[in-house]
């Protein structure tokens, strides 16, 4: 039974992503505001509602492996797998946006801030607190830059009739299904797993991770095949932006979060390596079917060591 509800959660996603990717278009050309910052902003925060919902509950548990893993793992996920994936399946990615000079740094900072707070092995709640300020920071900009960004849409699309009601409820209906689908998803398959044996740590970091980040794989992958690039790189990044600010200091809030760096070293290291490389793919503007393979080949990397160390 477990195995048909996973199935039918993830029929969820992919019909509950058609509607966020559909409205996120009509609304981005209605006000003729950039596709980049409907995907960072609305799409992103709506995504990364089951990071939030996993973290928040594990620390309100003390399980503080599961809330910190779960973040960490879904940020490796976004960049590796799921931004690989959009550059092998994306026809022709070219940003109108200059990914690197605008926006690269809020795919590093909040890594950076965050090995910098856990060098002591906990997040504080005053920690988890300045996370939301750096999520605050970001919003400002993207609202602050979205008047400069109006002149991107192209002007040769033509504005539909536009109905406030119905893109709302069509909206929410898709959010209903993404995050319905994912919670599903993660739920069967940490059962699954743990009647396979499989520990904690690993069902935080691969399992669930990977199920809350569904919605960003399958919204992301949605946008690229329809040509859409910026609003699938936008959500990519504006989710990372959101797990380690809204997600992880919501969940330090509720409960300080604990962390065992000895045991978690190699994952910690893994995130900062794939978040350096999302800088240097916009720096470079290497958005290819190449760097694509590369970030799956670090995927498959970071999966082969978490399941050697299972216990």
């Amino acid at each position: 039974m477990d195995y048909v509800i996973f199935v039918v959660s993830l029929a969820a996603l992919i019909y509950g992503a058609d509607f966020i990717i559909n409205e996120s278009e009509r609304i981005a050309i209605h006000f003729n505001i950039s596709s980049f910052v409907i995907g960072a902003s609305l799409v992103a925060f709506g995504t990364s509602l089951p990071e939030m919902a996993a973290s928040m509950t594990a620390s309100y548990y003390h399980k503080s492996d599961i809330a910190v893993a779960n973040v960490i793992g879904s940020v490796i996920f976004n960049i590796s797998l799921v931004l690989g994936l959009v550059f092998l399946i994306a026809k022709n990615i070219s940003p109108k946006r200059d990914l690197f000079q605008k926006d690269s740094a809020w795919g590093l900072f909040p890594v950076l801030i965050f090995i910098v707070m856990i060098s002591d092995g906990i997040i504080s709640r005053f920690e988890g607190l300045a996370f939301l300020f750096v999520m605050v920071a970001y919003l400002i900009f993207l609202t602050s830059d979205a008047k400069e960004l109006s002149k991107e849409i192209d002007k040769s699309l033509k504005k539909e009739n536009f109905n406030w009601l119905k893109s709302i409820g069509l909206l929410s209906v898709g959010f209903i299904l993404v995050l319905g689908g994912a919670n599903y998803t993660i739920e069967t398959a940490s059962v699954i797993a743990k009647s396979l044996g499989v520990s904690e740590w690993v069902i935080s970091l691969l399992l669930i991770a990977f199920g809350t980040s569904l919605p960003e794989l399958v919204v992301s992958i949605k946008a690229a095949r329809k040509g859409n690039a910026d609003m699938a790189i936008g959500n990519i990044i504006g989710s990372n932006v959101a797990n380690f600010t809204m997600v992880l200091g919501g969940a330090a809030i509720i409960n300080p979060l604990t962390i065992n760096l000895s045991n978690s070293i190699f994952d910690i290291v893994s995130v900062l390596v794939v978040s350096i490389m999302l800088v240097f793919i916009t720096a470079n503007k290497l958005y290819s079917k190449s760097a694509g393979i590369v970030l799956l080949v670090m995927i498959a990397l970071v999966i082969q060591r978490s399941l050697s160390v299972v216990h």
